[in-house]
C-alpha cells in the first residue's frame, strides 16, 4: 500500500499535483526537489533586476538548499541523506556547475562507500527558474 506524505511546512511546495513523497513497500519515492524557500517560494541566491528578470545565481546557495529540502522530506518519514539510495541530479548549466555540486556533494557524502548511487544529468530547463533539481530514492528503515 502507499502512503503519500506532504509537507506544507517543512519543504517548498510542489509545483505541481503531486506529492514531495510516495511510500512503495520498503522505498520512499521523492518527487524532484529543488532550492526554494519553504516559507517565500523564492530561489537562494538568485538576482533580479527591478523587473524580475533573472540576472545571476548562485549554484553553491542553490545545492544548499536543496540539500535542505531534501532533508526535509526524508525527515517526515523519520529517514535522513544516510537512508538515499540513488539521486538523479538535474543541472541547467552542467558545464560551469558540475564542480561546484560535486564538491558539495562530498561536504554530505565524503565515502564513496556510504554515498548513493547517483546520475548527473545536464537539461536545458525546470519546470521553475532553478538551476539544479534532486530526485531521490531512500530505503526505509526496517
Amino acid at each position: 500500500m502507499s502512503d503519500s506524505i506532504i509537507l506544507k511546512d517543512h519543504a517548498p511546495r510542489p509545483v505541481g499535483m503531486y506529492p514531495h513523497a510516495r511510500r512503495v513497500g520498503n522505498l520512499l519515492l521523492l518527487s524532484g526537489i529543488g532550492p526554494r524557500d519553504p516559507d517565500t517560494n523564492q530561489v537562494s541566491g538568485d538576482v533580479r533586476d527591478t523587473e524580475g528578470k533573472l540576472m545571476s545565481y548562485d549554484i553553491e546557495a542553490q545545492c544548499r538548499a536543496v540539500f535542505r529540502n531534501v532533508r526535509a522530506v526524508l525527515g517526515s518519514a523519520g529517514l535522513g541523506l544516510e537512508d538515499l539510495v540513488d539521486v538523479t541530479v538535474y543541472l541547467t548549466d552542467l558545464p560551469h556547475d558540475f564542480r561546484v555540486f560535486n564538491e558539495i556533494w562530498a561536504e554530505y557524502f565524503p565515502s564513496p562507500e556510504a554515498a548513493p548511487c547517483r546520475t548527473t544529468v545536464g537539461v536545458s530547463w525546470l519546470p521553475t527558474p532553478i538551476a539544479v533539481e534532486m530526485k531521490c530514492v531512500a530505503a526505509l528503515r526496517s
